[in-house]
């Protein structure tokens, strides 16, 4: 059995602190609470506030990470797209740059299987280097968990 994860990054316009990144700030308790609470959630990178803004993975301290494990792409897809969640990414360049190159990433794992920040990092970075494929995809070009595949790496193609 396989787990769905996902990573995504973001650099900010301004610290964290910064009054330009308020309305991002109060809104972030309550969308990780609605991740917490959607179907097929199974787990989230936080620290001990709850959330993993505090943590600086690259060297650009204006760069966040999100780290997730997901039951199974559509569930994921509906919390992205479909729930509250879908209106805090309409507003994300009032917070966020326009990144060069990916800033998102989806693999699976094995059921049990919790991905780290530098993994997490290593799929992002393949799929710059590399484009989709099934070690690193995104949601454009997603392919299926391996027992839910006829060959290794059969494409799925999702319609919003």
């Amino acid at each position: 059995m396989y787990r769905l994860a996902q990573v995504n990054i973001a650099r900010m316009l301004a610290p964290l602190s910064d009054p330009q990144m308020a309305g991002f700030v109060a809104q972030l308790d309550a969308i990780n609470a609605l991740a917490d609470e959607s179907p097929g959630f199974l787990w989230r990178l936080q620290t001990a506030e709850g959330n993993a803004t505090a943590l600086r993975p690259y060297e650009d301290d204006l760069i966040l990470v999100n780290l997730s494990l997901w039951a199974s792409l559509s569930q994921l897809s509906a919390f992205v797209y479909k729930s509250r969640h879908r209106h805090v990414m309409q507003q994300r360049r009032q917070w966020f740059e326009r990144f060069e190159g990916p800033y998102l990433a989806l693999w699976w794992v094995p059921a049990g299987h919790i991905p780290n920040v530098e993994e997490a990092k290593e799929r992002l970075a393949y799929l710059h280097a590399h484009g989709e494929a099934p070690y690193a995809f995104s949601f454009k070009k997603a392919f299926s968990a391996p027992e839910e595949a006829n060959e290794p790496s059969v494409q799925v193609v999702l319609e919003w």
